[in-house]
């Protein structure tokens, strides 16, 4: 009857004051709560808080809003859900051997008025199964390109799938597929060309899901390459000298094993009496006509290669190592004795020039009284008879 008495705008005012009183204590009284993500099998905390409780009651529902606790009393027949702790300001229940039907929002509920809610969402996390590698073919020739996959069964989420070759770091190519219950089986493809360094490597899927670590699976590749050759010198240790012996041994591997080692002399015949044994090649008494080039060829299911050794016979009283002509330096020998040639014949020019002009000079000076160039001469001097005065020498 009071209320009813009272203007309209008094009545706003006291639910106003109503209304304003609730929302003060609801908001004095702040209900928390966490997401909870967990493996399937493991358990799972829950939590309830409240602050600044002034005794309201506390309860736990379930995602169908079936009640777990009321206070630190469970109505709820399921006995995996355990009270760990119950106090004015927090209930805390676990949930043991959690499977894929207790995942959805769980409530916290806080009996005020209005009533509070808070929500917890339980998120179960199912682990793929082990790693599934195969390859396309077990053995691989070198330059050729393989193909390796990875599967990842069974997991919720999805799994993410790397690759490394050694401490490499390569790129698959995935595919997800769905199953029942949102669960994913993901298949990575990884293509790559092996190359002989790559015999013994291990190539690596590593599986990246939040409810596993370090799941990972690898094989080693296996690689066929062609043979690598190398000659080796056993005999002598130095030159090889005219009567002396030459011992090669060629050595060869790969995968397989090379099963044919073949010995040639490049361009020629082998010398009578070289002797072939396996990988071994022997000539006894050197001479200067087994000059050449002498190789060795090994081969296998994969290919063939070859190493050559350039034989040169020295004299027998040859000593040390083998002198490098200097083409440079012979170069500039022969512009330095071209050059002293050509200043020797400018001067000889010169030389002979002059004195060759003396000649026609003195004899013009007598050739008016001489009979002949020599009494010309012997009159341009003076008409002195004296031959030794007036001899000349030429170079």
């Amino acid at each position: 009857m009071a209320i009813s008495g009272l203007g309209s705008h008094s009545i706003s005012l006291f639910f106003c004051v109503i209304l304003a009183t609730f929302l003060h204590k609801a908001q004095g009284q702040n209900l928390v709560t966490n997401n909870v993500s967990v493996v399937e099998g493991e358990m799972a905390i829950i939590s309830c808080r409240v602050k600044n409780n002034d005794d309201s009651v506390i309860q736990l529902l379930n995602p169908n809003r079936q009640t777990i606790y009321f206070r630190d009393v469970r109505p709820l027949k399921d006995s995996r859900f355990q009270l760990v702790n119950f106090s004015d300001n927090e209930l805390l229940v676990s949930l043991s051997n959690v499977s894929l039907s207790d995942e959805g929002r769980y409530v916290c509920q806080l009996y005020t008025d209005p009533p509070q809610e808070a929500y917890a969402d339980i998120t179960v996390l199912v682990p793929p199964g082990n790693p599934i590698l195969e390859s396309r073919e077990e053995i691989v020739s070198e330059g050729n390109e393989t193909e390796i996959t990875c599967t990842a069964m069974g997991s919720k989420p999805a799994s993410t799938i790397k690759w490394m070759k050694g401490d490499q770091p390569l790129q698959g190519e995935a595919t997800v597929e769905e199953l029942y219950d949102r669960m994913f089986t993901v298949t990575s493809r990884l293509r790559l060309t092996v190359s002989k360094e790559d015999d013994g490597v291990a190539v690596i899927c590593i599986i990246d899901h939040p409810a596993v670590k370090d799941f990972q699976a690898q094989k080693y590749l296996e690689v066929q390459y062609k043979p690598e050759v190398k000659i080796v010198v056993e005999f002598p240790d130095g030159l090889t000298r005219e009567g002396e012996n030459l011992e090669l041994t060629c050595n060869a591997k790969g995968k397989p094993q090379p099963h044919q080692i073949n010995w040639l002399r490049v361009d020629d015949d082998f010398p009578s009496h070289a002797v072939i044994t396996g990988s071994d090649l022997f000539i006894e008494n050197l001479n200067k006509s087994y000059n050449g080039t002498y190789r060795c060829v090994a081969s296998n299911l994969v290919g063939e290669a070859y190493d050559d050794y350039i034989l040169y016979v020295y004299d027998s009283r040859a000593d040390g190592a083998p002198q490098k002509i200097d083409h440079a330096v012979i170069g500039g020998v022969v512009a330095v004795v071209v050059f002293a040639m050509l200043c020797l014949l400018i001067v000889l020019g010169r030389y002979f020039a002059r004195h060759k002009g003396t000649y026609f000079t003195h004899e013009a000076k007598g050739a008016d009284d001489a009979a002949d160039a020599d009494t010309a001469i012997i009159n341009a001097e003076g008409g002195h008879n004296n031959s030794d005065d007036k001899k000349e020498y030429y170079i």
